[in-house]
């Protein structure tokens, strides 16, 4: 996870929650169906977990409910705080994508949730490849992030951001690094998953990949 952006983590932690429930209009069709979102992802999960970009732990929560293990990375320090008051026996770790502390247990999948578009694509690439290293044939990365089918389709939504006043909004669709479909598709195909896709909002896609 781009650390660059760990302010924007910290500023965000108070409110996250609010934000992710749809109580912030300005976010509100981007986590539209936040909590069948997650539900997905638990629902294709197996076996022991690793979390990347825990935040406040509401993907931590559901996971543990439905019987994983989960061992988690969060790299701020004001939401791992958050995650740990909520789930005080999960392990919740300081780091990101690209640097963490190696799993001492065998992991069978990978999850996050609206966070792995803080790498540029290069980076997208090495923690894919990284990933590999971690799982089984069969083990699984699932990830719910917010992508689009082409760079048209990005900034319609970033025009339409700003006609509506959604200038945080905007700004983040313009910031951030966004990828398209076909890129995350092809980082996951290079590194041998077999890829599949689902549309959960105008905004956010559920990936499911499997190691072949």
């Amino acid at each position: 996870m781009g650390r660059e952006f760990l302010e924007i983590f910290e500023d965000w932690a108070e409110n996250y929650d609010n934000t992710v429930n749809g109580h912030d209009r300005e976010y509100k069709e981007v986590f539209h169906q936040y909590d069948q979102i997650l539900d997905e992802v638990v629902e294709n999960s197996i076996g022991t977990v690793l979390e990347f970009g825990v935040g406040t732990g509401n993907l931590t929560k559901k996971l543990v409910e439905d019987g994983h293990t989960v061992i988690g990375i969060e790299p701020s320090p004001a939401m791992r705080d958050i995650a740990k008051m909520k789930l005080p026996d999960v392990t919740v770790l300081d780091g990101d994508f690209l640097d963490f502390p190696k799993p001492t247990t065998p992991i069978d999948t990978i999850v996050s949730t609206f966070a792995f578009h803080h790498l540029i694509d290069e980076e997208k690439e090495l923690a894919i490849k990284n990933f590999a290293t971690l799982l089984p044939k069969g083990g699984k990365i699932v990830f719910a992030d917010t992508l689009f089918v082409s760079d048209t389709a990005k900034q319609r939504k970033i025009r339409e951001a700003e006609e509506v006043g959604y200038s945080n909004l905007a700004e983040d669709l313009r910031r951030e690094y966004y990828p398209n479909i076909d890129t995350i598709e092809q980082i996951f195909t290079e590194q041998q998953f077999n890829v599949s896709f689902k549309q959960m909002n105008d905004f956010a896609w559920l990936i499911i990949a499997t190691f072949k």
